[in-house]
């Protein structure tokens, strides 16, 4: 039994040394081949080039460069060409540096500035506004001859009645000033201002 287990180990053995000599001689025998293989690529790369000539679709070749004439003759005809031509500018003078003119539109009526508009219009005080008309109806008087005149007031909406004379306040902000037989006068004494006729109401 021990006789066919170093068989087998022996064998193993074998195989690995096999397979690392197969990858060693691989390892030595690829960089030659290689470095064979590279004196055909720089004989290619060291060829020269011709160079690349265009031609036409006719199939001249492309246009020479232009050499400049350096002919030191002088050209009368060009001369007499270049002082017959004349200038045609809008009025301005070219040789000075200015600012072209701006056109001013001339107004259609005549305009008044803010000056005279200040001189003419004064300040005014504002108007204060207008007091709210008071809510009072007068619609009886309730005194008898020979008694200070007392008469009857009662809300806007009828549910509140006083009875009031002259100097005396009612709701505690309307005074009455002056009573008539066809009227009475009232102040709000909240908004300053002149007091109000409140007329007599039949019913």
């Amino acid at each position: 039994m021990q006789l066919g287990f170093e068989n087998k180990k022996q064998t193993m053995w074998a195989a690995v040394l096999g397979v690392i000599a197969v990858l060693a001689m691989a390892y030595e025998i690829i960089p030659m081949l290689s470095d064979s293989s590279t004196p055909a690529s720089s004989a290619q790369a060291a060829a020269p080039v011709a160079p690349r000539v265009t031609t036409r679709p006719g199939g001249k070749p492309g246009k020479k460069p232009r050499v400049e004439n350096l002919d030191p003759t002088l050209r009368l005809d060009l001369l007499a060409s270049t002082e017959q031509t004349v200038y045609e500018g809008r009025g301005r003078n070219i040789f000075v540096s200015q600012a072209e003119d701006v056109v001013i539109p001339k107004p259609g009526a005549p305009g008044v500035t803010d000056a005279q508009k200040a001189e003419g219009a004064k300040y005014r005080t504002p108007d204060p506004p207008p007091p709210p008309p008071i809510p009072l109806k007068f619609y009886g008087f309730a005194s008898r001859p020979g008694e200070p005149k007392k008469i009857f007031l009662k809300s806007a909406s009828g549910e509140d009645v006083w009875v009031a004379g002259e100097g005396e306040i009612v709701n505690r902000r309307y005074k009455v000033i002056h009573i008539t037989p066809t009227s009475v006068s009232i102040q709000d004494m909240v908004y300053s201002g002149p007091p109000q006729n409140i007329p007599l109401t039949q019913g």
